[in-house]
């Protein structure tokens, strides 16, 4: 295989291209208002991230990939610590340490995988892994895991993820915002190359990883829905949405089957839209909380109910009718996104969370799926479990947080947003709605690309027969 970069534009790749390109813009509009000045460079860190990020989709080769992470992962510096503060910076400092030993790890398992194939493109890796002898296969699967290793953090997969809670939460506004498809590279990256490299029938290789991928995730799961229930506060609890979302998609790669891809796609981009309009959201929404006004709601809650255990049923309230209170323009606005952010985390109907989680499901228990190992099947009803059970957690945790937002009673003035404020959040739940109502032509194009991403697809074909295209300046041979 000649060296050379080499670029691959599939189905895949240009729905995680399409993603970034809305999730960056939605940012940017919103960053005018106030956040582009809080720091210097945001539009050209921004600008930097995107084109990182498009790479790493973009690319067939695991150098070029190290390249385009290290430059999103450069500009993700920047924007973790856009706007400065000591906590931004704590936290920044730490998101950085953590990110440059992942790096470390990403060029070691390359540096062994190069030395069993003497290759880097991904294509040729597929056609090469099979024909390798016991001990090079060895050493192969020795620098797939320590790449997984890299991957996986950045996936922030339970234990790995202590990085993404203070990192995302500390982070500003729309950096938040757009950071909720970071995680997402690490598990598109890991879903590329197990299609490619250790899917069923990949010769002795296949199934390589499986299990570390299926409990691996739905342990990630399991700690987000708990530090969901755990928290009070709406930065957290978004960021414990983004690390839920990665536990199901590296949990559904591990079965390996089309219908249970597909659904894990569409519930990848509805996951990334709803984290990202979250992220928005809350700051529209604490400009109208005074501060520490969760501790308050909690502590009032204990005394309110320790006060009625006491006195019981002889202590008669005060209620006073709200009967034609008029609900201002904002706050009808902040609640009907807050709702619709809700149920799509949760997975409920109508919006496209529900969707997502039924394709998935759907494609788990679906009994003419392809044969699996014992270890996967044994786990499909493990795997509905926790599924089921983070989106009633999910529920519960944003409800019981929209509650005391909401419908409290305390005397505030409404908050002022500004139409270059709303209108990105309002954009990305109607993209959620648009994916709902044409849910069934967006499966069927996530269908046909998880078929052309697996190795025994077209992809391989296409990128090593592709025609080189020689160097400015060169000469034609």
């Amino acid at each position: 295989m000649p060296f050379g970069i080499a670029l691959a534009a599939d189905r895949l790749s240009a729905l995680m291209v399409l993603l970034s390109a809305l999730l960056g813009l939605a940012p940017l509009v919103f960053a005018q208002a106030r956040w582009a000045r809080a720091g210097v460079h945001f539009q050209a860190l921004l600008q930097f991230l995107l084109t990182g990020l498009c790479g790493a989709f973009l690319t067939a080769d695991l150098f070029n990939l190290f390249v385009f992470f290290e430059v999103l992962l450069a500009a993700s510096y920047g924007l973790v610590l856009h706007g400065s503060g000591p906590v931004r910076v704590g936290a920044g400092l730490h998101y950085v340490a953590v990110n440059l030993a992942a790096s470390s790890l990403f060029l070691i398992g390359v540096s062994m995988i190069y030395a069993v194939s003497g290759t880097l493109n991904m294509a040729d890796l597929a056609r090469l892994l099979p024909g390798l002898g016991r001990e090079d296969r060895l050493l192969f699967e020795s620098g797939a895991a320590v790449l997984a290793v890299a991957f996986l953090v950045k996936s922030a997969m339970w234990p790995l993820a202590f990085w993404l809670l203070p990192a995302y939460s500390a982070a500003s506004t729309p950096a938040a915002a757009i950071f909720a498809i970071m995680t997402k590279v690490g598990v598109y990256v890991i879903l590329r190359l197990w299609l490619l490299l250790f899917a069923d029938g990949s010769g002795p290789s296949s199934g390589f990883g499986r299990e570390w991928l299926l409990y691996g995730g739905m342990a990630t799961i399991v700690f987000a829905a708990i530090g969901m229930l755990a928290t009070q506060d709406l930065r957290r609890l978004a960021s414990y949405s983004v690390v839920m979302s990665s536990g199901t998609l590296l949990a559904a790669i591990a079965f390996d089957r089309p219908a249970v891809l597909a659904g894990a796609l569409f519930y990848l981009v509805s996951a990334t839209f709803a984290a990202s309009a979250l992220f928005l959201l809350i700051e529209l929404i604490e400009r109208s909380r005074a501060f520490g006004s969760d501790v308050l709601a909690v502590t009032l809650e204990a005394f309110e109910a320790q006060g009625a255990l006491h006195a019981g049923p002889a202590i008669a309230t005060d209620e006073q009718d709200d009967s034609g209170v008029v609900i201002p323009a904002a706050m009808a606005f902040l609640g009907t996104s807050f709702v619709a952010c809700a149920l799509l985390m949760a997975g409920l109907p109508p919006l496209s969370g529900f969707v997502a989680k039924f394709a998935l499901l759907a494609g788990v228990l679906e009994p003419g799926g392809s044969p699996a190992p014992d270890g996967v099947a044994a786990a499909e009803w493990t795997m509905v479990g926790p599924v089921v059970a983070s989106g009633l957690v999910a529920a519960i945790a944003t409800m019981r947080i929209g509650i005391r937002v909401f419908w409290v009673q305390v005397r505030r003035a409404p908050p002022r947003l500004r139409v270059i404020e709303a209108t990105p959040v309002a954009a990305l739940l109607l993209a959620c709605v648009a994916i709902t109502v044409q849910a069934g032509p967006a499966m069927r194009y996530l269908e046909s690309a998880v078929s052309t991403a697996h190795r025994t697809g077209a992809w391989v074909d296409a990128v090593i027969e592709a025609p080189r295209v020689p160097a400015p300046g060169a000469v034609p041979r």
